[in-house]
């Protein structure tokens, strides 16, 4: 069993109208997945990904009436989104800067080129160079040019205040391995490769023992999760309970299957199936344009759509 890299983020935000507008218009990603928190179906779970939806590509958002978050360590503190060149990242930063998004220059990090960034509620992102690696699926109608899409998710950063504990269940739980350091703003951060390597296979833990705790909020991150093969996913829920660590057991979220549990320090992980895929209750060419449910949430439509507040998603 191995992990392949980063699956999905989730995050908050309490502005669904305004989250569509920035992660398809400013951000050029495609809406797949238009649907509802399981947990709590009077919320909205929107999934921005490449064309196809893939594993790897998405960042999702609960869209929940919550204040904006309060900045701090044992928490996710930045996403990173993989481009390819450093042309690329200078169409973005003159893009950020037309369009007034909150951005910083261009910098190299960690032998990366990388731009930082914010959406319209402050959460934090980045966009890296990778050099063009891997597949890529860009959009016909998104309003980035296709040379210049965003490729997937990139590094995930997370702040920890006590760092032993979580470098156990890095390593000997999940199978990671430590391949480098860097330094970034004075704080030491520590690079995990899982898997085939690279931007999009990696998890840098900032270590900050005096930092504060953040507050949960909008602007802020819910999860993160990584990917197994459907072929793993019984073994990894067995893996789990063998050392007792507690955790969610199997959980079918219909698009791809999880198992949820919390690092040493707070921070909620997941281990989420490659599939089934969005495409499973939906035409590929038509993902993300109309509300899908679940098959055990269908009897309730009628009630989980008076309860949603309208989201135009023809913008």
């Amino acid at each position: 069993m191995q992990l392949k890299g980063i699956h999905h983020l989730t995050a908050v935000s309490a502005d669904a109208p305004g989250n569509y507008a920035f992660y398809t218009r400013t951000l050029g990603l495609r809406l797949v997945k238009k649907t509802v928190n399981q947990d709590q179906t009077e919320a909205y779970h929107l999934f921005y990904a490449d064309a196809e939806g893939s594993p790897g590509t998405d960042i999702t958002f609960f869209d929940f009436p919550a204040p904006p978050e309060r900045r701090g360590s044992q928490s996710i503190v930045r996403t990173a989104f993989r481009v390819a060149g450093a042309e690329t990242l200078r169409w973005w930063e003159e893009r950020f800067q037309s369009l007034g998004v909150v951005h910083s220059p261009v910098e190299e990090r960690d032998g990366r080129l990388t731009l930082d960034f914010e959406d319209h509620e402050g959460q934090r992102l980045a966009l890296v160079d990778d050099g063009g690696a891997g597949d890529a699926h860009p959009w016909d109608r998104s309003p980035v040019p296709l040379e210049h899409q965003i490729r997937g998710l990139g590094p995930i950063t997370i702040s920890i205040r006590h760092h032993e504990p979580t470098e156990v269940l890095l390593t000997r739980v999940m199978g990671m391995v430590q391949v480098r350091s860097y330094e970034h703003d004075g704080v030491n951060v520590l690079v995990y490769s899982m898997g085939p390597g690279g931007a999009g296979a990696e998890l840098h833990v900032a270590v900050e023992p005096d930092r504060p705790q953040a507050q949960p909020g909008a602007g802020g991150v819910h999860h993160v999760a990584f990917r197994v093969d459907d072929a793993d996913y019984d073994d990894w829920a067995q893996h789990l309970a063998s050392i007792r660590l507690p955790n969610s057991g199997p959980v079918d979220r219909y698009y791809f299957r999880s198992l949820y549990f919390r690092e040493p320090n707070g921070i909620l992980f997941e281990l989420a199936s490659d599939g089934p895929g969005f495409a499973t209750d939906e035409p590929k060419d038509a993902m993300g344009e109309s509300l899908a449910l679940p098959p055990f949430l269908e009897p309730q439509r009628e009630q989980i759509e008076r309860r949603l507040k309208p989201l135009d998603t023809k913008l």
